[in-house]
């Protein structure tokens, strides 16, 4: 296969109400170039985004009304970043509200609630009016990824494209089954072009030709075999990493991610923090919901006293956990050491 991708200039900058369809086809043409049946355009949210007047003033109150939930957050310099899934489908900073390259306006920018329908819409439009019926159209957008440095774009939307190619049950070059292998094709096109897109060249299209065998028959807004980029999304039961670790830990003493408790209580910093910080927090989080146990915190142990042996012992696993989750290995005072109105507890970080 040889692909080409060919980076759209000139497009001019895109407001409310524009006729996105008609700006593309008119920056193609002063190219020289024409839609061809097979084609590929993979298009920036932001421009979809500006068209369809998806702004909001504030950014804070933006990245609430897109959060679904909240899956993980810290503090960088002073500021709340939450990684969320997203009213758009994915999981991502911020809910996908995004500040950059948003023209003149100091508003927010917003992702569609359904982006595969604005890639169906956008679809049906360039199809008609090109006169071609073999047509894919990528919404594309910029996230991070678990475990890689760095952002790659993805398909945020799709429409008259494969998503994904299902290798299960086939082979391999050497003849094994293959048991888990689903390439995300929308996602790796996504990438392909935004290598010629660039994220401050002000380029916001790509055409993508060479991938013909991927790109749906049929005219309408939704060929037969079109499931979207949604498919991709994965939340649920499938979903193995629905909390970041630190989150699971709060989420199970009762604290979860986003709430008022964990506002309250304090969110990790990105930024190394004092023991008299990460230690109080951990405790704090431990025994919220303890009225009649105390805790003693000193430099390198905490003591946990009480009435009630039971809620004291409670309150102990609730601690050594808690300290885990801030990143200290916790030991408690073998049974000879502690007493049931008191317990000490040794921590070193990890």
């Amino acid at each position: 296969m040889t692909l080409t991708v060919i980076p759209v200039t000139g497009l001019p900058e895109v407001a409310a109400g524009d006729d996105l369809a008609d700006l593309l086809l008119s920056a193609l043409s002063r190219l020289g170039l024409t839609l061809a049946d097979g084609d590929v355009l993979v298009v920036s949210s932001k421009v979809a985004s500006k068209a369809a007047g998806l702004t909001a003033p504030d950014r804070e109150a933006a990245i609430v009304a897109e959060t679904v939930r909240v899956v993980a957050e810290r503090r960088t310099d002073g500021r709340l970043t939450q990684v969320v899934e997203s009213a758009a489908g994915p999981v991502m900073a911020a809910a996908g509200v995004d500040a950059s390259n948003t023209g003149r306006s100091e508003h927010v920018l917003l992702l569609p609630h359904d982006p595969d329908a604005v890639c169906r819409a956008l679809r049906a439009a360039l199809t008609a009016g090109s006169g071609i019926t073999r047509l894919g159209v990528v919404l594309s957008d910029t996230a991070g990824r678990p475990w890689r440095t760095g952002q790659v774009d993805f398909a945020l939307g799709a429409a008259g494209i494969v998503v994904a190619d299902d290798l299960r049950g086939g082979v391999d070059a050497d003849g094994r089954e293959l048991g888990v292998t689903v390439r995300a094709l929308a996602d790796e096109v996504a990438s392909a072009a935004d290598l010629v897109k660039g994220k401050a060249d002000g380029v916001p299209v790509a055409l993508v030709r060479g991938l013909d065998a991927l790109v749906l028959d049929g005219a309408g807004d939704q060929p037969a075999g079109d499931v979207g980029a949604r498919s991709l999304v994965r939340t649920g039961p499938g979903d193995w990493f629905a909390l970041g670790h630190v989150e699971a830990v709060r989420a199970a003493l009762g604290v979860e991610p986003g709430s008022v408790l964990a506002s309250r209580f304090g969110v990790m910093d990105v930024a190394p923090e004092p023991p008299s910080v990460t230690v109080g927090r951990a405790v704090a989080v431990a025994v919220h919901d303890l009225e009649r146990v105390g805790v003693d915190v000193g430099d390198d142990h905490v003591v946990v006293t009480g009435p009630d042996p039971v809620e004291v012992g409670m309150a102990t696993a609730r601690v050594a956990v808690a300290l885990w989750g801030e990143g200290y290995d916790a030991r408690v005072a073998p049974p000879a050491e502690r007493t049931p109105e008191s317990v000490r507890i040794t921590f070193s970080r990890r």
